[in-house]
């Protein structure tokens, strides 16, 4: 079993995110390949995890561009068994529920919707209100998530072929209810 995984540029969610790919990996007998936005890569470093997933995942690429490396088409002939993105920003978020496929990860979830591989995504900004978070050196803050992001979710939850997860154990769970079986 292979898994597609993109990692946009969120620090929110970042770790218990790389946690939850590992286990998976590890208990689900299944490969993940990584695919890591550009904006991504730059949070893995602040976050001192670039190591840590390397690592754990025999193959990680970066985007080059919205093409490069080439996902799209392993993607929409089903050679993987779910595009997951996780963790999603807002930017990309909006992207994705207007159509916009100007990033690689942007790009994979528009192709991928033409084919019947599932999309699997989780928003940082899903929830209408007030969310503390972590930055890289330890501090918690709070910050307040914007009703357009929360009205960009709506949108990814109508599309048809996108299941959306508010949480990471939410996440394992739609892996494997839709994948794993």
């Amino acid at each position: 079993m292979k898994i597609a995984w993109g990692i946009t540029g969120a620090g929110d969610l970042l770790q218990e995110t790389i946690e939850a790919m590992e286990r998976i990996q590890k208990e689900d007998d299944t490969r993940i390949d990584v695919f890591v936005s550009k904006a991504g890569r730059q949070v893995l470093h602040w976050y001192r995890l670039w190591d840590r997933l390397n690592l754990s995942f025999d193959r990680v690429k970066v985007e080059v561009d919205a093409n490069v490396p080439f996902i799209a088409g392993p993607l929409q002939i089903g050679k993987y068994a779910a595009l997951v993105i996780a963790p999603l920003t807002a930017n990309s978020a909006a992207k994705i529920a207007h159509g916009i496929e100007d990033t690689l990860l942007t790009n994979a979830v528009g192709q991928t919707l033409k084919g019947n591989t599932p999309v699997i995504l989780l928003p940082v900004d899903h929830t209408l209100g007030e969310v503390e978070t972590t930055a890289p050196d330890g501090t918690r803050f709070t910050i307040r998530t914007r009703k357009i992001d929360i009205d960009n979710v709506g949108r990814l939850r109508d599309m048809d072929g996108v299941v959306v997860v508010t949480s990471v154990s939410e996440l394992a769970k739609a892996i494997d209810r839709l994948v794993l079986k």
